[in-house]
């Protein structure tokens, strides 16, 4: 069901590309491919602290990683316009990677703070789209929120666009990393305050890096119910 689902939403998403530039419609089909999938797998998604956010701005949505699954869950959560930040190497995937590519996604090799990344993200940011990212790099496997690169959060000083940690518990027990075997659950999101980047400078980049790692950090430590369990020495 899942490769129907991403077969004729893809194919929709990409004959409207020709037609809207913006890609206000091929969002809407990335919307509902992500709500079939998690009805279909059963995954059902709570989400804490999305009225937090004003719906007259974009911003930059920085998450933590545990699962393929975490794109759906956060197009389902997020009533945003939203881009994806995500490695080059996914344009060779068929269906998906086409999607991504023509679709205003933005898909980058190397350094983020590059000029013509940064002209990207600001084309991104007058159509008043929102970006994802996910700076540690790559999945978690243990649910331990990994080291973040600085480049990400630079250009977001570099765009001044408000950064929103965002948190994503227990999405690793529905897809493990390495398996393609879906499991039905429940996965929480955590929604916190935007975080403005307008008066911040280059050099902050590390240190505002840093501050979002430790705010979902510690929300991952204080809500995952298995870290929960092993700081009780259960």
């Amino acid at each position: 069901m899942i490769t129907v689902y991403t077969l004729v939403l893809g194919t929709v998403s990409l004959v409207s590309s020709l037609v809207d530039r913006r890609g206000d419609l091929a969002h809407w089909c990335a919307r509902v491919w992500s709500w079939l999938i998690l009805a279909t797998t059963g995954v059902k998604v709570h989400t804490n602290g999305r009225e937090r956010l004003p719906y007259d701005g974009a911003y930059l949505f920085v998450a933590n990683h545990q699962s393929i699954y975490d794109i759906p869950i956060l197009f389902t959560t997020l009533p945003f316009q939203l881009r994806i930040i995500a490695k080059a190497s996914l344009r060779r995937f068929p269906v998906l990677g086409w999607h991504l590519r023509y679709t205003g996604h933005l898909l980058v090799e190397g350094d983020l703070s590059g000029s013509a990344i940064l002209t990207r993200v600001a084309d991104l940011i007058r159509k008043g789209h929102s970006l994802i990212a996910f700076p540690e790099g790559a999945r978690s496997v243990d649910g331990q929120v990994n080291a973040f690169k600085r480049g990400l959060f630079l250009a977001a000083i570099e765009a001044s666009l408000p950064v929103v940690p965002v948190v994503v518990i227990s999405s690793r027990h529905v897809m493990l990393k390495g398996r393609l075997m879906t499991c039905p659950g429940e996965v929480e999101v955590v929604v916190h305050e935007p975080i403005q980047t307008q008066d911040l400078t280059r050099r902050d980049a590390r240190i505002l890096a840093d501050r979002v790692h430790g705010i979902i950090s510690k929300t991952v430590q204080a809500r995952d119910p298995l870290f929960q369990v092993q700081s009780q020495g259960l």
